[in-house]
């Protein structure tokens, strides 16, 4: 008995290591090299957007930054090129279709090619249902789906010319797990994680790979931009804190460098942070359950309706709860990345 389990066990052992071998080759071929290369990031203006800049940069990459308000990517524009950069920024809205395709013309005309797209331009609305609305859907489905489609059409064309490409979508563990007071944002985030899971089999003939991003917190200082309903000084300090909290929530660069080394492998997905990849796999193998903790977690955690009601407040403008140093490593980032 003790030589069959032991011979069941080797097998096994052998089996997990040709598997483990067999991605690092697949991975290998699969690599590219960035020098020189140009990678365009929608929303790079900050946050994510800003460092993900940064080490595509570091890397050799020429980077193309877009965003809507032109002095922010004027200050991120300025950021990398201090770093060495070589760089260009584009005033573009996203979620309007004719200002996509001009921005993808404008970019090629400047650099030649687009290597890499990075469909990084995000929305966090933050509340319970009682008090989201219609727009706040349409919004975030505008930015997390309607967007990456339009960048995705505008891109391809050259892409497939090409025979090669990279295309890389910011999504989060909230398109894999819905989480209460963020249905705006899950909802779309889910959507956009179907369109990029299809849309990456749909483009491996092309020599196209599509990566589907989904981190946990990160420490962008992205919660002093997010908007917040019904109690908003209550649902900032819950969302605030969670993002500051070590272990909890990882730094913007650590999810920079997973994402970029993603993007340079052609990797299907990249989960960031061991809660993430936790949250994934429990929701994975017990959905039910899943939902129903959500929903008492929901009642005994997360406050009541009430508050501004449907009016919107900045994470900025809803700090009176907050104890600064609850939330100093994500201030700390908002600084660093042109959040402030």
């Amino acid at each position: 008995m003790a030589i069959g389990v032991n011979k069941a066990l080797a097998i096994a052992a052998a089996g997990a290591g040709a598997a483990i071998a067999a991605r690092a080759f697949v991975r290998n071929r699969r690599m590219i090299h960035l020098d020189g290369r140009t990678v365009l990031i929608t929303g790079g203006s900050r946050g994510l957007g800003l460092v993900l800049g940064r080490e595509f940069a570091a890397q050799g990459a020429r980077v193309a930054l877009c965003a809507r308000d032109a002095d922010e990517l004027g200050r991120a524009r300025a950021d990398l090129a201090s770093r060495g950069a070589e760089v260009e920024s584009f005033v573009c809205d996203v979620t309007d279709q004719e200002q996509v395709e001009r921005l993808v013309g404008d970019v090629l005309e400047r650099f030649g090619r687009i290597d890499v797209l990075v469909n990084n331009a995000g929305v966090i609305q933050v509340g319970p249902f009682e008090e989201t609305t219609l727009a706040d859907f349409e919004e975030a489905m505008l930015t997390h789906f309607w967007a990456p489609l339009y960048t995705a059409l505008a891109v391809l064309p050259a892409m497939k010319r090409s025979g090669e490409g990279r295309i890389v979508n910011i999504a989060s563990v909230g398109g894999k797990v819905a989480a209460p007071h963020l249905l705006p944002y899950s909802s779309s985030k889910f959507a956009l994680i179907g369109f990029s899971e299809g849309l990456r089999a749909e483009l491996l003939k092309d020599g196209v790979y599509v990566t589907t991003v989904a981190p946990g917190l990160m420490r962008t200082g992205s919660p002093i931009r997010a908007t917040f309903k019904g109690q908003n000084e209550k649902e900032y300090a819950w969302f605030a804190i969670g993002d500051s909290i070590p272990g909890l929530s990882v730094s913007a660069e650590h999810a920079a460098r997973r994402i970029v080394d993603a993007a340079r492998h052609g990797d299907a997905e990249a989960i960031i942070s061991l809660p993430a990849h936790l949250m994934a796999k429990a929701n994975g193998l017990f959905p039910g359950l899943f939902a129903d903790a959500m929903g008492v977690l929901n009642q005994l955690v997360f406050p009541a309706p009430g508050g501004i009601g449907q009016a919107k407040r900045e994470g900025k403008d809803s700090r009176g709860l907050t104890p600064a140093w609850a939330t100093f490593l994500s201030d700390r980032a908002a600084a660093r990345n042109n959040e402030m």
